[in-house]
């Protein structure tokens, strides 16, 4: 079983980039379907990336389509979420997830279907 640490978040400009991180020890990383869910302040946390073991299918909330782009380096046991053009409510805490299920891709879009879970990153955008 892996284990997930995020890394990358911080304080920001609306308009500007930043580059999450989600290193995973352990074995067996590339069984594994990854997403990156996000929760602001007050409110229930929401999918935001997913893309399964092969690295073949990617999802993406509408809210991010077009400024993010998940990614998984598996030689390096790490997923990465690229976050452009950033608003200000794209403020929350990140975290990573893994999933070592062949439900279809759709299930991605769930936070119930991962198992296995970081402990987060903060993102700040300043408007």
């Amino acid at each position: 079983q892996v284990q997930l640490v995020e890394s990358g978040g911080g304080l920001v400009q609306a308009g500007d980039s930043l580059r999450l991180s989600c290193a995973a020890s352990g074995q067996n990383f590339n069984d594994y379907n990854l997403g990156w869910f996000r929760q602001a302040p007050g409110k229930d946390r929401e999918f935001v990336a997913a893309i399964n073991w092969s690295g073949k299918i990617t999802h993406y909330a509408d809210s991010v389509k077009g400024r993010f782009t998940i990614s998984r380096g598996d030689a390096e046991n790490t997923v990465y979420l690229q976050m452009n053009s950033l608003k200000h409510e794209d403020t929350a805490v990140y975290y990573c997830a893994a999933d070592s299920s062949r439900l279809p891709t759709s299930f991605l879009r769930r936070s119930e279907t991962y198992e296995i879970w970081g402990q987060g990153t903060q993102v700040t955008v300043s408007s």
